[in-house]
């Protein structure tokens, strides 16, 4: 990979954030790119979740010149200044489920398959001419949603994925523990005992503990499909695994530039190859969603529950990919060694390899790990 690989296609215009593991400060930093070069904002605030809740963040990022440099974006690519992470650190990692009316259709038929890949197409025949039509371009909660609920439960089709699918309460749920997640680069994992399961490409919004949407990122939100199908209730086990959860490059923030409206029409491309010569690719556009934005952050963050050091929440998932690979009916499912690549013109490219999550390097550096590496580094220390 190269830099211009991963940046956003209007770098010129784009204010981005990001996190890095630096050799040189021999810890992990909060960044700001300007002009390829990563520049180390811990004089600014130490950890990024610090960064984003500023007011004045915007102005640090055009006035404030003198933090020192890290090194460019290639040199955390190839390894040579450290590593890029995952653009956050101490906030909550949420998701939102079942916002897109295809992948709707999806939950619905893993559902009714019960985590076997073998049944999906014959349910996917029956459901699909019945579904889709009534489930795509609806508004969840609105008035014509309520009535296309009453319609398909006087069918006997309704489940609880179109319940958060479409009803007024959105589904929000812990996708991983702070600080676990991997970023660009990375392996990315999959449960050993998982044989049907596929990434989840979804725009991420980076949120304060105020409830301000400062900016966004991409994401990875990947699904055990078996294991969810099986049960509603293994949700955490199909979504919380060791490298499960990949969020990068970098957060791009909003500004008169890149605005919530402009977020809101962005389209996302995934791309996956594999070892075996296996290629499978689409897009898909953000203004398909059921819910916007504002209403899922909203639905997150209230008075009913804070994040006091702010939330990344994925606004769900466009893509559920049916595509064989093993076999005629079998649909899809990640093999080691897959190459996936999500992007954006906006925000970038994402890119990962497959590996099983016993496999994948273990997350050890947690919370108290950082606060000691801070402490040590001299930026826990109050300031005069």
């Amino acid at each position: 990979m190269s830099a211009a690989d991963i940046l956003p296609r209007d770098i010129g215009k784009a204010r981005l954030v990001g996190r890095v593991w630096s050799k040189q400060m021999g810890g992990p930093c909060p960044v700001f790119l300007r002009q390829g070069q990563l520049y180390d904002a811990s004089s600014v605030a130490c950890t990024l979740s610090a960064l984003l809740e500023r007011s004045d963040l915007l102005k640090q990022f055009d006035q404030n010149r003198d933090l020192p440099a890290l090194g460019s974006v290639q040199d955390f690519l190839d390894g040579s200044a450290g590593e890029l992470l995952a653009p956050l650190d101490l906030q909550a990692v949420k998701a939102a489920g079942v916002t897109f009316a295809d992948s709707m259709l999806e939950r619905v038929i893993e559902e009714q398959a019960k985590g076997d890949p073998s049944q999906a197409q014959a349910i996917r025949a029956k459901l699909a001419p019945v579904l889709g039509d009534n489930l795509r371009g609806l508004v969840a909660g609105s008035e014509q949603a309520q009535q296309v609920k009453a319609l398909l439960q006087d069918m006997g089709l309704w489940s609880q994925y179109l319940e958060v699918g479409i009803g007024p309460d959105a589904e929000i749920f812990t996708k991983a523990q702070p600080m676990s997640s991997v970023g660009c680069g990375a392996t990315i994992g999959i449960h050993p005992g998982s044989h049907w399961n596929n990434p989840e490409p979804e725009v991420v919004l980076a949120i304060t503990s105020d409830g301000r949407i400062v900016g966004a990122t991409l994401g990875n939100d990947v699904n055990l499909r078996d294991f969810e199908g099986r049960s509603a209730l293994l949700l955490s086990k199909a979504k919380d695994n060791n490298a499960s959860c990949a969020i990068g490059p970098f957060i791009r923030l909003l500004d008169d530039e890149f605005t919530l409206a402009a977020l809101g029409q962005l389209e996302v491309s995934l791309d996956v190859r594999g070892t075996d010569g296996f290629h499978m690719q689409g897009v898909s556009p953000m203004s398909a969603i059921s819910r916007t934005p504002r209403d899922l952050a909203d639905q997150l963050l209230n008075r009913c529950h804070q994040y006091p050091d702010g939330a990344v929440l994925f606004l769900g998932t466009m893509f559920a990919p049916t595509k064989d690979r093993r076999g005629e009916g079998q649909g899809f499912t990640h093999e080691v060694g897959d190459r996936v690549s999500i992007s954006s013109p906006a925000l970038g490219q994402l890119v990962n390899w497959v590996d099983t999550s016993d496999a994948c390097p273990e997350w050890t550096f947690g919370v108290g790990a950082l606060m000691r590496n801070l402490a040590e580094r001299g930026l826990l220390t109050p300031k005069a």
